[in-house]
């Protein structure tokens, strides 16, 4: 990713785009790179905060926006834990939401979210997302996926 030094290994050739998104009153932009694997989306996000006081705010905003739009997406069928990440920050605290639930058709509308942080030598902080959507044809495609996550 351009920001910060994360290796993320994608089951197909992502797109990469880039967007300004409203974080704790502030809007900021985030890098992107994605692709869709069978019935699922593998995508990662990244934006560079000052410090980590703006990192950790952020990433609560981000998290209460994702958290939001699964619970009505899903019925609020959301699980929120802390989670490990080798080599990230300890702060903001890596952190993940599991939603499963389905459509107003029935089909299943699911969601694994990954949140952690890198610090920079200049005193800046990288915020990573890392995101499945849908359910992957491989039992073991959401696991291999966020295993896969490197930073150096």
């Amino acid at each position: 990713m351009a920001d910060g030094d994360l290796t993320a290994l994608l089951p197909c050739k992502p797109d990469r785009a880039e967007r300004t998104i409203p974080l704790a009153a502030t809007t900021v932009t985030v890098q992107m790179a994605g692709c869709e694997a069978g019935d699922a989306t593998f995508a990662v996000a990244t934006a560079r905060a000052g410090n980590v006081a703006e990192a950790e705010a952020w990433l609560d905003a981000w998290r209460a926006s994702t958290r939001a739009q699964w619970q009505a997406a899903t019925g609020g069928q959301i699980q929120e834990s802390p989670v490990s990440v080798v080599r990230a920050a300890p702060r903001p605290a890596p952190w993940q939401i599991e939603a499963h639930g389905a459509d107003a058709a029935g089909k299943p509308n699911e969601a694994s979210v990954r949140w952690f942080a890198q610090f920079q030598r200049d005193g800046g902080v990288v915020i990573f997302q890392a995101t499945v959507l849908g359910r992957p044809s491989a039992a073991d495609a959401t696991g291999t996926f966020f295993d896969g996550l490197r930073l150096r």
